[in-house]
């Protein structure tokens, strides 16, 4: 997986180099993430592995897809994804763009897991801790796990905090030995 991201990091950083000087980063934030179902489509995935058919069909079906209303450079952007056979990595380059997006925004993407539903009262202040942490603002995706039994996972940026049921189960497991 290191290995994708070592390669997607250039188109994302072009990608995001155009958005910024165009002031259309939304835009192509949401033209990446269409692009990312596209490429996870086992069709054009056959498509894109297949050598016979014709690259530049390829590009006007992903560009018809994904780039229609989009500025040419970012229909651009998807016709070079699929000359050089990087389509795959598009689900790479849009995680890449976005981390870049917010750090240019001063916010962090935060995912909060938990074994039940948590209240908004809750989520604001897992939210308040964490912008206390980072010194930015933090969008929160909320996710429901069971298996955690109780407590919160938290992922933000390059930080894991594991406030979990289950991690200190595993925790005490490993300092068991068992």
């Amino acid at each position: 997986m290191a290995e994708a991201k070592t390669v997607a990091r250039p188109y994302a950083e072009a990608a995001f180099a155009l958005a910024q000087k165009r002031s259309q980063a939304e835009a192509w934030s949401g033209m990446l993430a269409l692009g990312t179902v596209v490429a996870s489509d086992a069709r054009i995935g056959r498509l894109d592995g297949d050598p016979s058919f014709d690259r530049a069909r390829l590009a006007d079906v992903v560009v018809g897809i994904c780039g229609e209303g989009q500025s040419p450079e970012a229909q651009n952007f998807l016709r070079v994804l699929v000359d050089n056979r990087r389509l795959t990595l598009l689900p790479e380059i849009a995680q890449l763009f976005e981390q870049m997006r917010c750090e240019s925004e001063a916010r962090v993407e935060a995912t909060v897991i938990s074994a039940f539903a948590l209240d908004p009262a809750q989520v604001k202040s897992i939210a308040a801790g964490l912008k206390r942490r980072f010194g930015r603002d933090v969008n929160i995706t909320t996710q429901v796990d069971s298996a955690l039994i109780g407590g919160v996972l938290i992922q933000a940026a390059d930080l894991v905090i594991d406030a979990s049921v289950r991690g200190r189960l595993n925790k005490l497991a490993a300092s068991l030995n068992l």
